[in-house]
């Protein structure tokens, strides 16, 4: 007996290109402007704070970040940071929206090798106009059936995406760099839940994984894929 799988959901930022390396160097630049008024290691932990507690005001992307990092300078600097200081956050933000994709190894030949045999559904959480812009410059948008851009992953998320889509979670597999928000969900819905690690990996979404779910797997890197699917799809006798 050989598992049926018809349709694969992928992550976008950390999945098929970096985006995580660029707050942390954003975030760097925060602590520089801010050196005078907080060491780094707790400017790191107010941030972290603050952009916990905006998640369910702001989202996920990069305008909420740069909203917690406002936020976190003036809570530092008691109210007294420089206009000066805040120009530059705003600045720092405005550059990681103009940053150019960069894909990570082997997603290209992967998603291009899927494409013909299965429906293709690219699920991503954060802003809706960066999301399209680095799906637009990343050159993999014909490559996809469909599009799901989303203020948060739970299991409904994938349940309704994948019915939507495809012929429902139990033929579905989701692919992505964080287990709690890619992975776990997925498999909570019924799907497949792959791991592909990024070193980068927000904090935000760690989680434990899931070693005890029949339906959770890790592959090493991108390439590794095809080869995954081809197991899981093979005759068994």
């Amino acid at each position: 007996m050989s598992e049926k799988l018809t349709t694969i959901g992928f992550d976008a930022d950390d999945t098929l290109w970096q985006n995580e390396q660029f707050f942390q160097m954003t975030q760097q630049r925060f602590g520089e402007l801010l050196a005078d008024y907080a060491a780094p290691d707790h400017l790191s932990e107010r941030l972290l704070a603050a952009e916990r507690r905006n998640l369910g005001h702001y989202g996920f992307g990069i305008k909420g970040f740069v909203l917690s990092m406002i936020e976190t300078a003036i809570e530092v600097t008691d109210e007294r940071v420089p206009a000066s200081v805040i120009r530059q956050i705003v600045e720092a933000g405005q550059e990681m929206l103009r940053h150019p994709i960069e894909l990570l190894p082997h997603v290209e030949t992967t998603i291009a090798a899927l494409a013909p045999d299965f429906t293709l559904v690219l699920i991503t959480k954060g802003d809706l106009l960066d999301q399209e812009r680095k799906l637009a410059q990343s050159g993999l948008g014909e490559m996809f059936d469909a599009v799901e851009i989303v203020s948060d992953k739970t299991p409904t998320t994938y349940a309704t995406a994948f019915a939507r889509h495809g012929s429902g979670a139990g033929e579905a597999m989701m692919v992505g760099n964080s287990l709690k928000s890619d992975v776990i969900p997925a498999i909570d819905a019924g799907a497949w839940g792959v791991y592909v690690p990024h070193d980068l990996t927000s904090v935000i979404e760690h989680a434990t994984p899931p070693e005890t779910a029949s339906r959770f797997r890790a592959v090493d890197d991108f390439s590794a894929l095809p080869v995954l699917i081809e197991r899981l799809t093979e005759p068994r006798g």
